[in-house]
This record gives structure tokens, sequence and C-alpha cells, in this order.
């Protein structure tokens, strides 16, 4: 709820159709319209304090999305990869469910980003698209909107390596070479999925190899 006891979208209750590149203009027949924010907006909203220290929002094309509860499941994968992951980052800077700021009006909080380092520490911005070698989400009762919506919005970003840590069915999906269909919509060409008992090479720019059975609960 927002801090005005406002409803905010559930992802999990949306069918998460792509929302129109812009606001078709208000007639009789379109009836109300969500109200739409700018990245700018979202921001200033932040800094006066509107939302709340446990408020679960990010900014998806525009709108205010309530994020998933995290299970126990999620907790651990997630302690276990900042485990792994660290020591093999070199001058990259792992951040762990902060924003990225993407040119479709997004600001996501993905569970992990893997950005390039830079001596303000990301201070003026919050990282973009060409800061970015690697997304990673850990999902449970978001999968679906993980692999669809989620999936959508970071290739249409042109983000190379895109993983989902699914927990649900004990396995890593990794996704890679974002593209457009003919249709307009984007997606990734490559998509393999690893098991429990397998290990998978981190992208060439990340030094290193994931033992999987070390990280997957």
């Amino acid at each position: 709820m927002s801090r005005h006891g406002l409803p905010f979208p559930n992802p999990h209750l949306m069918n998460f159709p792509r929302p129109p590149a812009t606001l078709p203009e208000r007639s009789p027949q379109h009836g109300p319209q969500p109200k739409r924010f700018t990245i700018e907006e979202y921001a200033h909203l932040t800094e006066i304090g509107f939302f709340r220290e446990d408020d679960r929002i990010e900014l998806i094309r525009g709108e205010l999305i309530e994020m998933a509860a995290k299970g126990m499941k999620h907790t651990v994968c997630c302690q276990r990869l900042l485990k792994v992951l660290l020591p093999l980052l070199t001058d990259m800077t792992l951040r762990c469910q902060d924003p990225v700021q993407l040119l479709s009006g997004s600001e996501p909080e993905p569970d992990f980003v893997v950005v390039r380092d830079r001596a303000d520490d990301y201070l003026d911005a919050h990282p973009g698209p060409d800061d970015i070698l690697l997304i990673i989400e850990v999902a449970d009762s978001s999968i679906e909107y993980d692999r669809t919506f989620k999936a959508s919005l970071y290739a249409e970003a042109n983000i190379y390596h895109y993983w989902i840590f699914n927990v649900l069915d004990t396995q890593l999906e990794v996704l890679e070479q974002p593209f457009q269909k003919t249709t307009g919509e984007f997606a990734y060409r490559s998509q393999q999925i690893y098991s429990k008992n397998q290990t998978v090479t981190l992208p060439t720019s990340i030094v290193g190899t994931l033992d999987l059975a070390q990280i997957l609960p």
C-alpha cells in the first residue's frame, strides 16, 4: 500500500501485457487511465519520503509495481550467491536489490546486478544499460513475471546477460542475446537451463564458474 492508502498493482494478479509506448488520448470509451510516472517524478517522490522504508516498489514502464514477498528459499539463495559471487569480482561492483535505470521509463531493482566500477560509485546516477554486465533475479512465486515481463524489459534495454535462479524448480535459467521480434516485442534468442548438479561459466567479463549445488537450496 502507498503512504496514502492507495493499492499498487500486484504483478501476481496481472497477465503482464506490454503497456503501450504512449498513453492513448483520453476519450469516453477509454475510461479512467492509470497515472504513469517519469523516472524524475519517481526520484522526487523517493527523495521527499513519499514511500515508507518497508515499501517494496519498483518503477516499471512508468507504473509503480509492488514487488513479490521473499520466501525462505529466495532468501537463502541470495545469501549463497552473495557469498560465492563477491570474491570473483575484480574491478566490478555487485549491487543487491538496488535500482538500475533503463530507457523504457523503468527503474527495476534486480536481486543482483554486476556493474562496471565507477569512481563515484554511482552517486550521481543509478547504473544504466552500458554499465551493466549481468542481471540476476532470484525467483519463487514471481517466476513467470521474471521469465516474461522482466525478460522483455531487460532485452529491450539490450542487457546481454540475464540469469534467473528459479528456486521453485531448483534450476538456473540463462538468457542471452536480446533481440526484437517482428511483432515488436523484445526477448532473448538463447535460453539455457542448468540443474543443481551442474556448473555454469560466468559471462566473459567476469572470470569464474559457479557450482550450482553451492547456491540453489
